[in-house]
Order: structure tokens, then C-alpha cells, then sequence
């Protein structure tokens, strides 16, 4: 069978020359006999592939000295609790509501500080980013917190808030590695990696080495605590090896398309072809207010649900997987990642004509 399409928000499609390679490696790592999936966290060949993939992150995100990088097991979700742990001061943390993942984290962070929601766009089925430029952000927060890029209502902000110079912490689990950004605007950007980046199991914490606490309360577990990992290069325990093998696999890929500023150019044309197509269909629409759509992830409806339906399981037979939209919005949704070929969503658009057309 030939490959198809996979337009899923995650778990998803990874760069094909990475999956050839990986699959070239399978059964020997660069002559050590053996796959890296069996390789011990603590061998040279290990320690290198590590070391590897972490210089080139920080190559590709021009992250200064003063950020760790961590690579750390469970996915973002994870995080939503590590995050309020780590960074408790006063016990207060300013949170903006833009999609169910900030949701879901102002939600865990609850159970250890207290949160203020300071903006949402929950009045629109977060259908937009709201203006977070003069927020009331009280004195003594100790971070503000938002979900950069929303998977599920694809909405991204293209302008960050104004913290009021308070440390802003992001979850850019479904735009990692997209676009160029300034590390420095954040003292923690973080992400799970199964969208844009490898295999899922995995998150990523880039980290201002100031916010890592000498000590936190005895009640975090050890597993959960930024300076366990700091200070074991991400070894403490045994690592998602194969995970951190592939990331740095697709690490190179983007090396080797131009770095985050090709990327960005080759999802913003490809992203173009899609809404272009959304702004002018008769039967098609977008979901998102213009100025704020995301590159990455695009939701779509027809305004009937059985139509929707139909559109779906006839775009799966033509080998266009995954277009199936969240449940909170309905309709579908295309994610279209760094690894998306221009082909793959110049054959959904071209598939949407002929729909439009037969069901008009």
C-alpha cells in the first residue's frame, strides 16, 4: 500500500526521510550491532545521539547559555502540574484561556496554586485570540501561562502578551519548530513532541536556568522536579531513547530544509493554498477569524453535520487520513505540519473542488 495523506493533530506525520532512515537503522545502529531501541541509556553511542540532538535544537532555535534543555517522559499534559510545582512562589500564576489544552492546565495548576484567568476567548468557542496587550495581571503572580498554538480550534497568537514583565511560560506543543521565535521572550517554552517533532512520549522544556528552583516542596515527586533533570542531562532515569533518537533525526530534516525561517515559509505557502481555498468555497468555511489562524492546524465545516460526515469517509477512501475535526467544534480539521508536503494539501483543496462540485 502506498502512504497516505495523514492530516492527524497528533501522533503525526513525520518527514519521510527520517522514517527511511530510522527504518535503515532498525536492526544496526552505525555498526554497534543493535537497534537503539535496545541500545542502554548510558553507552557512549547514546550519550552521542543525546548530545546530538540537543545542540541541535539549540542551533535551530538560537537558544542562549542561560536555558536548559530538557527532554522529559510523558507528553505536555504532564507538564500542566510540573509547571505550577516548579515555578510556586507567591502561589499564584495568571492564565489565558484560548483553547481546552490552556483549559486543562489552568485546571491542574489549580490543585497546587491559585489561578487567575485573565483573558479567554471561550465566548466564541475560542474562535479567536483575545487582545492581551493592557490584561490585569496582578503584582504578584509568579508566571503567566498560555497555549500558543490551539490544535483543536486552530488559533495562534502571531503577537505575545504583555506580561507586564512577569516570566511568561507557553505551551507550543502543535507549533515546535514551525517558525523562528525568541527564546528570551520566555522563561519556559515547552512542548509535547508528537505533533511536529517525532514520536509521542515525550516533551521538550526549554528552560531559564534562573526559574529552576534549588528546592521545592517535599511534596513534589522527584520525577516532576526541573532540577532532577537539569542536573542529570536528562539521565536520571532511563530516557524515551528512541524518541530522543528521532527528534533529533527530524532536528536535522529542518537543518537541512534551511532551518525555522524555510520552515516558516513552506508552511505559510502551504497553509495559503488551504484558507485561499476556505475564503472563496461556497460550501467550505473556516472557523477561525482571519488574523488569527494558525499555519499548523486548520478547522474547517460545511455547516451540516451529515455533509461533514460524508466529506470525511470519501476523503479517507481517496487516501486523505485524519480530517475528522475535535468534537467541540465538529466538522474537520487538517493539520498540516512541518512534514505536510505542499503535494498533501494541494491534493486535499483539490479534493474539496470535487466535493463542492458533487454536493453543491
Amino acid at each position: 500500500m502506498s502512504r497516505v495523506y495523514n492530516f492527524s493533530a497528533g501522533p503525526a506525520v513525520l518527514p519521510e526521510e527520517v522514517l527511511k532512515e530510522a527504518a535503515a537503522e532498525m536492526l544496526d545502529y552505525k555498526g554497534t550491532g543493535m537497534s537503539v531501541m535496545e541500545m542502554s541509556h548510558r553507552s557512549p553511542a547514546f550519550q552521542q545521539i543525546i548530545d546530538e540532538a540537543e545542540q541541535d535544537i539549540r542551533d535551530l532555535m538560537n537558544i542562549p547559555d542561560n536555558y536548559k534543555v530538557l527532554f522529559v517522559q510523558g507528553g505536555a499534559s504532564t507538564q500542566f502540574a510540573a509547571i505550577p510545582m516548579n515555578l510556586k512562589k507567591n502561589g499564584k500564576a495568571a492564565y489565558i484561556v484560548t483553547g481546552q489544552w490552556a483549559k486543562k492546565a489552568a485546571q491542574e495548576a489549580e490543585k497546587y496554586i491559585d489561578v487567575d484567568i485573565v483573558a479567554s476567548s471561550a465566548d466564541k468557542t475560542f474562535s479567536y485570540i483575545p487582545d492581551c496587550s493592557d490584561l490585569d495581571i496582578a503584582d504578584d503572580v509568579d508566571y503567566v501561562y498560555i497555549c500558543e498554538n490551539n490544535t483543536i480550534y486552530g488559533t495562534k497568537y502571531h503577537t505575545l502578551p504583555n506580561t507586564k514583565g512577569h516570566v511568561l511560560v507557553s505551551d507550543v506543543s502543535s507549533c515546535f519548530l514551525s517558525e523562528p521565535v525568541d527564546v528570551e521572550k520566555y522563561g519556559v517554552i515547552y512542548g509535547g513532541v508528537q505533533k511536529n517533532v517525532g514520536p509521542a512520549g515525550m516533551a521538550i522544556i526549554i528552560i531559564r536556568e534562573d526559574l529552576i528552583p534549588e528546592s521545592v516542596d517535599k511534596s513534589v515527586p522527584t520525577m516532576l522536579t526541573f532540577k532532577t533533570h537539569a542536573d542529570a542531562g536528562s539521565l536520571y532515569n532511563t530516557p524515551p531513547c528512541y524518541t530522543i533518537y528521532m527528534c533529533g533525526k527530524v532536528f536535522k530534516w529542518i537543518k537541512a530544509q534551511g532551518g525555522l525561517e524555510a520552515m516558516k515559509k513552506h508552511n505559510e505557502a502551504k497553509a495559503k493554498i488551504l484558507y485561499d481555498f476556505l475564503d472563496n468555497s461556497k460550501l467550505f468555511k473556516g472557523t477561525v477569524v482571519p488574523e488569527d489562524r494558525s499555519l499548523m492546524n486548520v478547522p474547517f465545516v460545511t455547516g451540516d453535520a451529515d455533509l461533514d460526515a460524508k466529506f470525511v469517509k470519501e476523503a479517507k477512501a481517496a487516501g486523505l487520513e485524519n480530517l475528522k475535526g475535535h468534537r467541540t467544534v465538529g466538522g474537520m480539521r487538517a493539520s498540516i505540519y512541518n512534514a505536510m508536503p505542499t503535494e498533501g494539501v494541494q491534493a486535499l483543496v483539490d479534493f474539496m473542488k470535487k466535493f463542492e462540485e458533487e454536493n453543491a
